[in-house]
């Protein structure tokens, strides 16, 4: 086919829009729909897996190392600490500083705490977090064959409910994804079915005329196309203006932050050119493949 009828085919596709323009609009509000309600999905699922390890994270091994064991040897086994694969962190908590947070978050118990006139029961120890939670058990291990290490706790209890939600999330999260885009395949191929349908007479005389079926399909692969663009740009501007309230409100609230982590939401910033990019392609694809199946009853006539 040359350029010049690829363009002219081009442009009747996007004159067919306006020319069409109730049965593009539907297919446009169809397509942005779709899009979102599977857009809008995954990235919850992405935030609640996200903030599954956040609160992972939070889970630390307590580290304690053996009474009066020389500050240079506490020192080094920080470093051999750090060096083990499935660490992320590791934190020192000298026995006077944790005498002080035990103080501090237990005041009912001044009275007590003041007995102890000075003498420091406690000993120095380490805070370490994972990387992995599932490779929890054999961090723990490596860590207790370290010499002058005098107990190793980790809440194997916590780690495997973590894990097990983390599993129920992503099945679920998964079944409802995998619905959402069975239901708008079905929404979008009914919408593009009746905008064919309702051409027929169209396709049937520019067959009869002696149109072959790419000259009649062009313009509706073309036409889909944009249509599926537009609903694209217009479901990631949604999205991006319903992410950032939503984000905004959650980082409002400090006391939930504290609890889920931080750096648990994942800003828009951050996967804005991700989600642009897939619900470009994917509006513009669905839309152009949509348009150009439902013509192939109507061509062969």
């Amino acid at each position: 086919m040359k350029l010049s009828s690829v363009k002219y085919l081009a442009d009747q596709g996007v004159e067919n829009i306006w020319k069409n323009k109730m049965m593009a609009f539907a297919t446009f509000c169809v397509l942005l729909i779709s899009l979102m309600l599977v857009g809008i999905s995954t990235l919850f699922y992405i935030n609640i897996n996200s903030m599954i390890n956040g609160i992972g994270g939070r889970n630390e091994i307590a580290v304690f190392v053996n009474k009066d064991t020389p500050q240079e040897r506490v020192d080094a086994l920080g470093e051999e600490l750090r060096s083990l694969d499935n660490v992320a962190s590791v934190e020192y908590v000298s026995k006077d500083q944790a005498l002080d947070n035990m103080i501090s978050s237990m005041p009912e118990y001044e009275v007590l705490f003041a007995s102890l006139d000075g003498d420091n029961p406690l000993v120095d120890g380490f805070s370490v977090t994972v990387d992995d939670l599932t490779l929890i058990s054999e961090t723990v291990t490596e860590i207790q064959l370290k010499s002058d290490i005098y107990l190793v706790r980790a809440s194997y209890d916590f780690v495997e409910f973590l894990l097990e939600l983390r599993r129920i999330v992503t099945m679920i999260a998964g079944a409802i994804i995998i619905a959402l885009a069975v239901v708008s395949m079905i929404m979008i191929s009914n919408t593009t079915k009746a905008s064919v349908f309702a051409r027929r007479e169209e396709i049937q005389i520019m067959k009869y005329v002696g149109a072959t079926n790419g000259f009649i399909r062009t313009p509706f692969f073309v036409e889909g196309m944009v249509t599926g663009l537009l609903a694209g740009i217009g479901a990631f501007l949604i999205t991006w203006l319903g992410y950032r309230a939503v984000f905004n409100m959650l980082t409002e609230q400090t006391g939930l932050m504290n609890v889920i982590g931080m750096g648990s939401l994942i800003p828009f910033s951050q996967i804005r050119i991700y989600v642009l990019i897939s619900y470009i392609l994917a509006g513009s694809f669905i839309g152009a493949m949509g348009s150009v199946i439902s013509t192939r009853k109507h061509i062969n006539v």
